[in-house]
C-alpha cells in the first residue's frame, strides 16, 4: 500500500514534468525574457487558504531564488472586488507578463481576467474555475470531480445504501458544482438514500455550525452530513456536539487537513474518512506557469491532480504536522 501511495503522491510530479514536456508551442514571450509573474490569491481566511497563501510564499521564494530572471509578486484579496482592483494593478503598476490567479469568485471575475489576458498577459487559473475559458490559458485543479464523488461512493457504502443526509457546499463556484454534480450523479443510483437538504457555508467554520444548527433544528434524524470541506467539517462537529445529536454516525468533510486526517487515523467517532486535495497544486501551478514562460513555452489547457480516499489504513501517509493545512 505504502508503495501505491507513494507512487500517487509522485503522480503529481510526473503530471507537472509531462505538463512542460508536452507544452503547445510558443506565445509573445520568448526564451530567456525576463518574467514578472503576477499570483492573485484570496487570504488565509481559513485552513485551506491559509495553505494556499504558505504554498504561494513558499513558492515565490524557491522559484526567485532558482531563476535570476523571475520576479513574483504575490497579491492575497478577501473578496473578489478587492481582487479584480488587485489585477488591474498588477498589470498598470507591476506590469506582469504572466498571471497565476486562484479566483475568489468564478462569475465575478471572469471578466476581469479577460481584460488582463487581452493586455497580453499569459494566464493560468487554478482550482476555482472561470466561467468563460477563453479569458485563461491554462487550468490547473485538483479532481474535483473525484472530491464529490468520492464521498457520495464512501456514504453508500457505509450506509447500506439507505439514510437521510445534509449537505454543505462551499462557495459559488465552477469547483463547487463539479463536486456537488459528482455527489449527486452518484447518490441518484440510490434511491434509499434522500438528501435533505443542502446549503453554502463558504469553506468557513463560523458558516457551517450555523447551517448545520439549522439542519439540527429542522430535521430530527440524520445518518450523515458530507460536510465538503475540512474546515467546515469543524463547525458540524461543534453543532452536532452542542445539540448532543447522537443520530448522526458520519461526518465527511474533505481537503485532507491534518487535523482530519489525524482524526481518522486515530479512530474518532465521525470522522472515518477524507479525500485528498492539497493546496500545494497552487506551488505547482506557479512553478509550472514560471518555467515555462521563461522558456517562451505554453502549458497544455488542463493539468488536474488526482484526489485519493484516506481510510484509516493509509491515513499516516497523508499526515504531515508541519505542513500550515
Amino acid at each position: 500500500m505504502k508503495q501505491v501511495i507513494r507512487a500517487m503522491r509522485g503522480l503529481t510530479a510526473g503530471v507537472l514534468a509531462v505538463t512542460v514536456a508536452a507544452a503547445l508551442g510558443t506565445s509573445s514571450a520568448h526564451a530567456d525574457e525576463k518574467v514578472t509573474l503576477g499570483v492573485a490569491i484570496p487570504t488565509a481566511d481559513h485552513g485551506f487558504t491559509g495553505g494556499i497563501v504558505w504554498w504561494a510564499n513558499k513558492a515565490k521564494a524557491d522559484l526567485e531564488k532558482a531563476h535570476p530572471d523571475l520576479k513574483i509578486i504575490v497579491k492575497t484579496a478577501a473578496n473578489a472586488p478587492e481582487q479584480a482592483n488587485q489585477l488591474q494593478d498588477l498589470v498598470t503598476v507591476n506590469h506582469i507578463n504572466a498571471l497565476v490567479i486562484f479566483p475568489y469568485e468564478s462569475a465575478s471575475l471572469t471578466q476581469p481576467v479577460a481584460q488582463v489576458k487581452k493586455k497580453g498577459v499569459y494566464v493560468t487559473v487554478v482550482d476555482r474555475g472561470l466561467t468563460d475559458t477563453s479569458a485563461q490559458d491554462a487550468y490547473v485543479a485538483g479532481d474535483n470531480t473525484a472530491f464529490g464523488r468520492i464521498p457520495a461512493e464512501y456514504l453508500a457504502k457505509a450506509l447500506n445504501g439507505k439514510g437521510d443526509i445534509v449537505a454543505l457546499r462551499g462557495i459559488p463556484t465552477t469547483l463547487d458544482n463539479e463536486r456537488w454534480t459528482a455527489f449527486t450523479s452518484v447518490l441518484k443510483n440510490y434511491p434509499g438514500i434522500r438528501i435533505l437538504d443542502a446549503k453554502y457555508a463558504n469553506w468557513n467554520r463560523d458558516d457551517a455550525f450555523k447551517v448545520t444548527q439549522d439542519y439540527l433544528t429542522r430535521f430530527k434524524h440524520i445518518d450523515a452530513i458530507w460536510a465538503a470541506d475540512d474546515d467546515m467539517a469543524v463547525g458540524v462537529l461543534k453543532a452536532i456536539d452542542q445539540a448532543k445529536r447522537t443520530d448522526v454516525k458520519i461526518v465527511f468533510g474533505g481537503a485532507g487537513s491534518k487535523g482530519m486526517v489525524k482524526n481518522v487515523m486515530d479512530g474518532a467517532p465521525l470522522i472515518k474518512a477524507d479525500v485528498s486535495y492539497s493546496p500545494k497544486f497552487i506551488y505547482d501551478a506557479i512553478k509550472l506557469t514560471a518555467e515555462a514562460r521563461l522558456q517562451g513555452e505554453r502549458l497544455q489547457a488542463t493539468t488536474i491532480i488526482p484526489s485519493v480516499l484516506i481510510t484509516k489504513e493509509n491515513a499516516h501517509d497523508f499526515y504531515f504536522p508541519d505542513s500550515p493545512f
